[in-house]
């Protein structure tokens, strides 16, 4: 298949490879395929079906060379038979054929250059390549020495063009009008392609290479994770696990800890390193003084040619002036800019083996502590069961937030068997003594609709605590519902909001909201892992058990 890309990719009549940054920046302006705003960032809006990304609509190729690996009981999973994905490629390739100029780029992802993995991104948008430019990393000098040196993926990205629903019924997905779905986002680990196809969500693209390495890496000895990286400056650094919408991006971005990515990393037997070049925050509702650093990053000024921040799905006015409180078109707006447009970052991405890791959850049920410090058998218990809520808008359908587990804080991009990433998260806490800590970034005083966010400057006091030690010396308290160790105290948070039954007006109420979650856990562990003979010690920290 790949040769039969190269082939296509040569007899067109019009590539253009690997243009300057600022060529494409101009080109998606004068193609129409985003606006100027007022601070010289591009702004641009995608059909209201690929607002967030398409999970019904992301298949994975089931091939019998690597079946196997995969976990197929994962609602994530999705598997699409190789006759499938030829037809869908084929189709690609008479797309390619059909259009005017295609644009092609050699990055790669990953900071250190032992486990880069070369990408070749090829699509008909200058606006598609801005953003693999924002995102994926530049090709180094020493690419020779990585593991992946004499491999590289393909990814082709068509985010306009649509699947025909008559070839492609009984293939793919029917919608619930009954009419089968033109979209795919399809990847083939054996093969080294990926196809985006009708998605014109861009966290598409970058989705479909996290899934990628999550895949490879394991089986090249690095554990690959959902989380943001920094480093403070002594050198000690810090992983923060958590879903889209959970606050990785913002808590990361401390101005007294330099920040390595925001999105997804590799914990190698040399340390951790980021896979991307850039940021993807979410927009809505961004204030500059609760979030100076990303908010700078995206609306600083400067001439459009040298700015390239694209703002995905926000309001934007006709003078160029942009509402991020604005939510009717999406509570998912989006802006992706380089790591380089941040004042307070490590060059390199890469960094010592981590002194500490937080999980992050935004509990809607408003009940789980603002902040507890988890044993081991408790760090894997969590890890495992990766609660969480959907936040509205980080997937196409969700207006409100939904209770969810979503194994390793993010399932969808996982799919390899779950033993091979736990077993290598406790393989690497044990060696490297790493304390973790699950801070609730969600709702106090009550469940979603009643109660309130948790306020940020206090989480982001809770995550300094961590991160320095200071909650080492405190005493602790047992949330026994949830077999969680809650701090009586915490620097510049009041106490009374560390035990979250002391937030509810009726304690009784909160019992009830407790047991009631706590039930959903251990529901959901037996089908999860039920069968797996997980060490009895993991077991008797799940809630409700």
């Amino acid at each position: 298949m790949i040769e039969d890309l190269k082939k296509s990719l040569k007899l067109h009549s019009n590539i253009r490879e690997n243009l300057p940054r600022e060529v494409l920046i101009s080109l998606a302006v004068d193609n129409k395929e985003a606006v100027l705003t007022r601070n010289g960032a591009l702004g641009t809006w995608t059909p209201s079906n690929s607002t967030g990304r398409s999970p019904k609509d992301t298949y994975i190729v089931r091939n019998p060379e690597s079946e196997l690996n995969i976990d197929w009981s994962s609602p994530n999973n999705i598997g699409m038979n190789p006759q499938t994905f030829a037809l869908v490629f084929e189709d690609a390739l008479k797309t390619i054929g059909k259009k005017k100029t295609i644009f092609t780029t050699d990055r790669v992802i990953g900071a250190d250059s032992k486990y880069a993995l070369r990408v070749k991104t090829i699509c008909d948008k200058a606006l598609s390549q801005v953003f693999v430019d924002n995102m994926f990393r530049p090709t180094p000098d020493d690419i020779n020495q990585s593991i992946f040196a004499d491999e590289q993926f393909f990814l082709i990205a068509l985010p306009k063009d649509k699947l025909d629903k008559d070839r492609y019924k009984g293939l793919v997905r029917d919608q619930p009008n009954g009419e089968t779905s033109d979209i795919c986002v399809v990847v083939d680990f054996d093969k080294k392609i990926g196809i985006v196809y009708g998605s014109s969500y861009m966290g598409s693209m970058k989705k479909l290479m996290f899934t990628v390495m999550n895949y490879y890496l394991p089986f090249k000895g690095v554990l690959p994770l959902h989380c943001s990286a920094n480093e403070g400056v002594n050198g000690d650094s810090a992983l923060l696990l958590g879903l889209s919408g959970t606050g990785k991006t913002t808590l990361s971005a401390d101005p007294e800890r330099a920040l390595l990515g925001d999105d997804e990393h590799g914990w190698s037997n040399d340390g951790i390193f980021n896979f991307e070049n850039g940021c993807y925050a979410k927009m809505i509702d961004i204030k500059p003084e609760n979030e100076p650093e990303i908010y700078e990053a995206v609306m600083h000024k400067a001439d459009y040619t040298k700015h390239g921040a694209i703002i995905e799905n926000a309001m934007i006015y006709p003078d160029g002036e942009i509402d991020f409180f604005d939510d009717r078109y999406t509570p998912n707006s989006r802006a992706s800019y380089p790591l380089s447009f941040l004042d307070n970052i490590k060059e390199s991405s890469k960094a010592s083996h981590p002194n500490t890791i937080l999980f992050l959850t935004a509990d809607a049920y408003g009940v789980i502590p603002p902040i507890s410090k988890l044993s081991k058998e408790q760090a894997m218990l969590w890890f495992l069961m990766g609660y969480t809520s959907k936040l509205a808008g980080t997937e196409t359908g969700v207006t409100e937030p939904q209770a969810t587990f979503s194994r390793f804080f993010g399932q969808p991009f996982m799919p390899c068997n779950p033993n091979i990433y736990a077993e290598m998260l406790g393989d690497k806490m044990d060696k490297h003594n790493t304390n973790v800590f699950l801070i609730n970034t969600g709702w106090s005083g009550g469940s979603y609709g009643t109660g309130s966010r948790i306020k940020l400057k206090y989480t982001r006091a809770m995550v300094d605590a961590a991160l320095k030690g200071k909650l080492n010396k405190v005493d602790f308290i047992e949330n026994k519902v949830f077999h969680l160790n809650i701090p009586t105290s915490c620097e510049n948070v009041p106490s009374e909001i560390l035990n979250p039954i002391n937030t509810w007006k009726n304690q009784d109420e909160y019992q009830k909201t407790a047991e009631k979650l706590a039930n959903k856990f251990s529901t959901n562990f037996d089908k999860s892992y039920g069968n797996q003979n997980l060490d009895p010690g993991i077991i008797s920290q799940c809630p409700g058990k």
